[in-house]
């Protein structure tokens, strides 16, 4: 026997996401160019389909349940993953006009993704991008499910339906304040680091167990004051005073600038960045050429991305 929730009517997934993104059935209903009626028919459809309520109504409002949050992440992937169908037609045929989808995380995203796409939109004008910032394992779960028609990644990712390609890498840094001590060395050792406040980011990834290794092998303490999950904010805290930032190069040269020295850090850990596709579908033209302007840009910009010996 079928199961319910396999009937479920499109446009009642659309309301449910609209309601929830929006707020209410009466932004929703704006949203979708509905009458709000019609908005509280197609969720009472979905939730005869799915079996449980999606929403306490209380005074006119509509509260999310937890389920529905739970279930909101699966509906927002799978509708995505319909609107890349519709996108796939025209892109299929034509690498210089259509849509392009892209994740990142969100450090990248903020710093060099940003400037290669504004170049890369500027030579093809009739292209219309999309990107999106999420945590490594979303990104992941989105191109994997082809959600978006690509993504960038740390490497390295050993992931089921994942292609990749290494597009740079760079080494790792450590921020300072300009004023610091540590700011007159050309490279800072964790045995300069001792009992330093410390800024770090990743942490229960393998960039990090990096660095608390080599300060375990130092027998060097860690004073760390503060723990963030952007390159951008670990900077700002150095710049401010707070502590020292140690941070991927290729994203740290990006935060250069008055108040704020960076320096090379020992031992010099190598961040590397690659392009992911889903491994099941082909790309369209308009992915392809973006990835070989990705290749020819990181190419060609090399030295913006270190600060050298």
């Amino acid at each position: 026997m079928e199961h319910p929730a396999l009937t479920t009517n499109l446009r009642s997934l659309e309301c449910f996401r609209a309601i929830i993104t929006s707020g209410s059935a009466t932004a929703a209903a704006k949203q979708l160019g509905l009458t709000q009626p019609a908005v509280s028919r197609l969720l009472g459809l979905l939730e005869a389909s799915v079996g449980f309520e999606l929403f306490h109504r209380r005074k006119g409002r509509l509260i999310p349940t937890e389920e529905a949050l739970a279930f909101h992440r699966e509906v927002d992937i799978a509708l995505q993953s319909f609107d890349r169908v519709s996108r796939l037609a025209r892109n299929l045929k034509n690498e210089n006009f259509g849509v392009l989808s892209i994740v990142s995380p969100p450090s990248f995203a903020e710093s060099i993704l940003s400037r290669v796409i504004s170049r890369f939109i500027v030579e093809h004008p009739g292209v219309q991008v999309s990107l999106d910032s999420q945590s490594v394992e979303t990104a992941r779960d989105m191109v994997t499910l082809r959600a978006v028609d690509c993504g960038f990644v740390k490497l390295p990712v050993d992931f089921p339906g994942l292609a990749c390609e290494t597009l740079i890498r760079a080494g790792t840094l450590c921020a300072l304040p300009a004023d610091h001590r540590l700011s007159q060395k050309q490279i800072v050792s964790v045995r300069d680091l001792d009992d330093e406040p410390l800024i770090l980011l990743g942490q229960g990834r393998a960039s990090r167990q990096q660095i608390d290794d080599a300060f375990a092998e130092a027998g060097v303490s860690m004073n760390v004051r503060v723990e963030t999950h952007t390159v951008g904010a670990a900077c700002a805290f150095a710049r401010g005073g707070t502590g020292i930032a140690i941070v991927n190069e290729m994203l740290g040269v990006q935060y250069a600038g008055k108040g704020i020295a960076l320096r090379r850090f020992s031992p010099d850990f190598v961040h590397e960045y690659g392009f992911m596709t889903s491994s099941d579908t082909p790309m369209t033209r308009v992915t392809g050429r973006f990835l070989a302007y990705c290749k020819e840009f990181f190419e060609a910009n090399k030295q913006a991305f270190t600060i050298g010996p």
